[in-house]
């Protein structure tokens, strides 16, 4: 409520006056405050609501002269005045903030409860722990066997440019060393593989990194197919240059024709290539769909297909979470060579081979 003194008052400045006790209601219960430029004690809705309902009002001074009397108040306001009273309205505000200062409290109280934050589980920490141990190994082991390779990269230019056994057999001493304390690894069906010197096309399902390293321990001298910033990796992508892996970019079509053309000229020189027909990682464990490309790659040079299934590698290295490794074990089937010289055909019967294998593991 707003009211102002009269101008023939000797004290005739702008006064706004409001109940202090929502139980008296006479005029000697009112109690006055400034209002400057918006400041009073009121709430800022309260202020605006002010400034706005006088008509007395003047910004350009401090006080100033209202043009009417104090009227006596004998009678109860209504709910708008009475909710306009600023110790009513304080009251109001006081109680808000101190809802707002409760329920933060109880917040921070709850989460510092022992069921807000609990601990991680034995298995999850057992697995970040061989994680960590798992990429020492594999650090270790490639520092001193890049050297070796190193020391052979010129003699397997000169003797054995596409194949590079030599390299190979190096890279199965360090991916065995680096497996082994950690993930028991089973094959079958290593009779399905064709002879060391036959070209052939490997395809296999993609679910972890880890895949990787599990083939590698099969000392077969394919040629994989990586991304190119792979071979920025220091150590781990200058031992995969070395052993003549192809680069790949992604999502660009004269890279991917050009990698076409590299797998074909090493097939036709004698040297294998191997293929993750999905493209990247199954995050689910599902088998994706099969690009043609590698199939392709087979009919036109008239070489089989060697359809390979992993199975439990996305379990130990689930894709997005490099840094665990699980308990566990891999197993690898290979399954026998698929001939033809229809692309569409082989894809079909290659992914229906490794699929059953899938349903079956």
């Amino acid at each position: 409520m707003e009211v102002a003194s009269s101008s023939s008052s000797p004290h005739s400045i702008r006064l706004c006056y409001g109940y202090k006790d929502s139980r008296s209601f006479s005029s000697s219960s009112l109690v006055p405050f400034c209002v400057y430029k918006g400041v009073h004690s009121a709430h800022s809705l309260y202020r605006r609501s002010i400034l706005r309902s006088s008509s007395n009002f003047s910004s350009k001074c401090f006080f100033h002269h209202a043009k009417k009397e104090i009227p006596a108040l004998q009678h109860r306001p209504s709910l708008k005045v009475g909710f306009n009273r600023p110790y009513c309205y304080d009251n109001l505000c006081s109680r808000n903030r101190f809802y707002r200062y409760t329920v933060v409290r109880s917040e921070l109280a709850d989460f510092g409860n022992s069921g807000a934050a609990l601990p991680l589980p034995a298995h999850e920490v057992l697995a970040k722990v061989r994680g960590v141990c798992f990429y020492a190994v594999a650090a270790i082991a490639a520092i001193i066997l890049f050297q070796l390779m190193l020391v052979a990269h010129p003699f397997v230019l000169l003797l054995d440019r596409y194949q590079r056994k030599a390299q190979h057999f190096i890279a199965k001493i360090w991916s065995t060393l680096t497996v082994a304390p950690f993930v028991r690894i089973e094959v079958q069906g290593l009779e399905n593989l064709p002879p060391p010197d036959t070209p052939a096309v490997y395809v296999s399902n993609h679910q972890s990194f880890l895949d990787i390293y599990t083939l590698l321990t099969l000392g077969r001298s394919f040629k994989f197919i990586s991304k190119t910033s792979i071979f920025l990796y220091p150590i781990i992508g200058w031992a995969m240059y070395l052993l003549g892996t192809i680069p790949l970019k992604r999502m660009d079509s004269r890279s991917q024709l050009k990698c076409f053309k590299r797998c074909m000229d090493l097939i036709k020189k004698g040297a294998s290539v191997f293929f993750f027909p999905e493209g990247t990682r199954s995050r689910d464990g599902k088998l994706g769909d099969f690009k043609k490309g590698a199939f392709s790659v087979a009919a036109k040079t008239k070489v089989p297909v060697v359809p390979m299934t992993l199975i439990g590698t996305g379990k130990i290295m689930p894709a997005g979470q490099e840094g665990i490794v699980n308990s566990g074990s891999v197993k690898v089937v290979i399954h026998k060579p698929i001939e033809g010289s229809d692309a569409e055909t082989l894809c079909n019967e290659a992914k229906n081979t490794i699929a059953k294998a899938l349903n079956q593991g």
